[in-house]
């Protein structure tokens, strides 16, 4: 089976989506399906307003044509609603192709920390965006049911997973004052990083991840650690090397470094808020205050074995498996492709 997805989120960006997309062509192939992206790597491109880091695509109609042809997919799944989503969108209405789609930002929430627009407005081209899609992938069941409640329709969940062969407990040790307060993702406005950088805590806070507020936020907290992007074994040493994640963002829809911190020993605190509250829930590997500086504390006693054993219930094979069978179960297979006739998978 042959899916093809849409996505204008890609490399060199380092985000959870790019990564969730990566890990979940790796699991498919285990299972006998192939994943092919469409990608901003095969259009002319410009800087984002606000976020220059991120190039947006320039597609054309035509172009995206030629390349899901050239594809032949039995399958079509929008990732993203940008430029290249947008496109795809229209190939498949033209066509009366069917498709499915994921929900994995929260952009009315992102442009409101930029721009003075109204949310109600974003959260309806979104509703219009996803309206014809089969199948729309929410992470976390909080997430689904907000969806359906503000009108989108057939909504169904599609949980994440961990690399837990990357990130695991081990011996490392960063050399700097503990205990280390780490935080890790995209350095922008919308992550809320002063809520953390502003505490008053022992030790050190280190910053991974670069963005357009990282040269602001190093002039205005220089006693913090800014590392930068990092990648592997460095970032899984730096989880594994730190005492406390912290999690200042109110916007994110999961955040995959929420699992990699777990799986990698490290309690969490962060705001008692949807993105931390639907991935720990009640369970004992994380502190949710809306006093962050409290959670960080608590942390502290949090066990490390607890986050541990926790991150190892999610996996990229049970996530591909979800993502598959969400496919063929609402009959998202192209007319007269070979997928019709696979069986559906079972998570």
């Amino acid at each position: 089976m042959r899916i093809l997805v849409a996505t204008d989120a890609w490399h060199p960006q380092v985000n959870g989506v790019v990564r969730t997309l990566t890990k979940l062509a790796d699991a498919a192939r285990g299972l006998d399906v192939d994943l092919t992206f469409l990608t901003p790597q095969s259009f002319r491109t410009f800087a984002m307003p606000t976020y220059r880091d991120v190039r947006l695509a320039m597609p054309r109609p035509a172009r995206i044509a030629k390349l899901i042809e050239e594809a032949r997919p039995d399958s079509i799944h929008i990732a993203t609603e940008g430029p290249i989503g947008l496109m795809v969108r229209r190939y498949c209405r033209q066509r009366k192709l069917p498709f499915t789609t994921s929900f994995h930002t929260r952009f009315p929430e992102y442009v409101r920390a930029r721009v003075p627009v109204p949310g109600s407005l974003i959260w309806r081209a979104l509703r219009r965006f996803h309206e014809p899609s089969r199948a729309v992938m929410a992470a976390t069941p909080a997430l689904a049911r907000e969806l359906s409640e503000r009108g989108f329709e057939n909504v169904v969940l599609w949980p994440r997973g961990v690399d837990t062969g990357l990130f695991h407990p081990r011996a490392v040790d960063l050399c700097l004052p503990a205990p280390v307060f780490l935080s890790v993702g995209r350095v922008a406005v919308e992550k809320n990083l002063e809520a953390f950088l502003d505490l008053d805590l022992p030790g050190t806070k280190v910053v991974v991840g670069d963005g357009p507020a990282r040269g602001s936020l190093e002039e205005a907290y220089p006693d913090a650690i800014f590392l930068g992007e990092k990648h592997g074994e460095d970032l899984a040493d730096i989880y594994a090397a730190a005492d406390v994640f912290v999690f200042p963002s109110k916007t994110d829809t999961f955040g995959l470094v929420l699992l990699e911190a777990l799986a990698s020993g490290l309690p969490v605190a962060a705001f008692p808020v949807k993105g931390p509250r639907d991935v720990i829930g009640d369970a004992p590997v994380g502190a949710l205050d809306h006093d962050l500086r409290n959670a960080c504390f608590a942390a502290l006693e949090i066990s490390r074995q607890d986050c541990v054993e926790f991150a190892a219930k999610y996996t990229w094979e049970v996530s591909a498996r979800v993502f598959i069978d969400s496919i063929q179960a609402v009959g998202a297979v192209l007319p007269g492709r070979s997928g019709a006739e696979r069986p559906r998978f079972v998570a």
